[in-house]
């Protein structure tokens, strides 16, 4: 189970596969091997990054140093913060189910899901959780409204979860 920041909800999972990062080409030949292993480390080394910045309410996607997208992002409100710092993906889940804090009342997935149809976790303490995810009320991306997650139109963590995989390094500035 997860719970948004502050205890805001709780996020009911099931486990999801996810991809692993791509493994770099190997060289077919050793006379290859010395041409093209540098280019073969350079691209490696290459990743999608996320960066967000909590003053535009804005999130960047990157390939490297080219930025891919962007998209704006409801964030946490005062007194419950979107964490700063640098943080990587920790769980993505399609789909997930909501369940109500207070009442426990579980919420199925579908157009009344506060979480929309993707969750993208980069922040937990083991009890609370912060991510990206989707909304039931896409009028309020863009505003400081959240209790620390980062909101997004569904369509646009739709595509947000293509682009990222466990791991992806997320980095948040105010």
């Amino acid at each position: 189970m997860f719970a948004c920041f502050g205890g805001a909800f709780t996020l009911l999972t099931t486990a999801e596969p996810t991809m692993p990062e791509p493994l770099p080409l190997k060289p077919q030949s050793t006379l290859i091997s010395s041409a093209t292993e540098p280019i073969t480390k350079s691209v490696a080394a290459i990743r999608y990054r996320l960066v967000v910045d909590l003053s535009d309410a804005v999130v960047y996607s990157y390939w490297g140093n080219k930025q891919l997208s962007r998209y704006q992002v409801a964030v946490g409100k005062p007194g419950w913060e979107t964490p700063v710092g640098s943080f990587q993906v920790i769980h993505k889940q399609h789909n997930p189910v909501w369940q109500q804090p207070i009442t426990g009342e579980v919420i199925p997935t579908g157009p009344n899901n506060p979480l929309g149809d993707r969750w993208i976790g980069f922040w937990s303490d083991g009890h609370h959780h912060i991510g990206f995810h989707g909304t039931n009320q896409e009028g309020f991306v863009g505003q400081a409204i959240s209790h620390g997650c980062l909101r997004m139109r569904n369509r646009d963590i739709r595509q947000l979860y293509e682009q990222v995989s466990v791991g992806t390094p997320v980095i948040v500035r105010p």
